[in-house]
């Protein structure tokens, strides 16, 4: 049978001679929709190979996404500890399957440089218990500087706060002198900011602290994180430079 004329046929009213099939269509559509539902909750972005959330921040300690996604119970306890309240409930970041499992929402607070709590909590393990050292050499993620909306960059204004509040003993963001132009044409110096890639560890204390409000000018993704080798701002595979 054409299966446009399947297709219409299965969802057209049904005929009286075709009433008593109807137990047999109804299962078959519940077949479909459990079958449909199942795979919708299974598509979650980093399902798709190379594809990965860039807002899906896991607190420090997680393990591998997939593996996570089996152990959280979103008990909620890592939320709880967060001096900061950073660590907030996913809504669709990781898909249906991964709703209401924590994630680190850097708009609203940071990850503290020296604080491990939500690796202490964790009833599944599925954030590794951490000692403070071992959590201030994780990376859950890494810092983006915005040229368009930073301050010196984009109106050659002065600003250092992302550089100031970076928490490493050894920054993570260093200035440096950039010649920039005015919308009057003229040539002006200022000291713009750059993320040292290697040790930036996605901490979000550069983006919460921005002054540039609405969406800040310097942004954490989850590349680089440690949790996930693939999960990298470079990949051999397509960059041989």
């Amino acid at each position: 049978m054409n299966i446009v004329k399947w297709i219409t046929n299965f969802f057209s009213p049904p005929t009286k001679e075709s009433r008593m099939d109807l137990g047999r269509r109804n299962i078959l559509a519940a077949g479909i929709v459990g079958l449909g539902g199942g795979l919708l909750v299974k598509a979650h972005p980093l399902e798709g190979g190379r594809t990965y959330n860039p807002g899906l921040v896991r607190p420090p300690g997680s393990v591998p996404e997939s593996e996570f996604l089996d152990k959280c119970i979103r008990c909620g306890e890592c939320m709880k500890v967060c001096p900061t309240n950073a660590i907030q409930p996913t809504m669709l970041e990781a898909g249906l399957e991964g709703l209401w499992s924590p994630v680190v929402k850097t708009q609203m607070g940071y990850c503290e440089y020296k604080c491990k709590m939500c690796t202490e909590v964790c009833p599944t393990d599925a954030i590794n218990k951490l000692t403070l050292e071992e959590k201030q050499k994780v990376k859950i993620g890494l810092a983006h500087v915005d040229k368009s909306r930073c301050l010196p960059y984009a109106y050659t204004k002065l600003c250092s706060v992302c550089y100031e509040q970076c928490p490493l003993p050894d920054k993570a963001i260093w200035q440096e002198e950039t010649t920039v132009t005015t919308a009057s044409g003229a040539k002006v110096t200022v000291k713009a900011p750059h993320v040292n890639a290697e040790r930036c560890i996605g901490c979000g204390l550069c983006e919460n602290k921005c002054p540039v409000s609405d969406q800040a000018a310097i942004l954490i993704t989850s590349v680089g994180e440690t949790r996930n080798f693939k999960n990298q701002f470079l990949t051999s595979d397509r960059y041989s430079g």
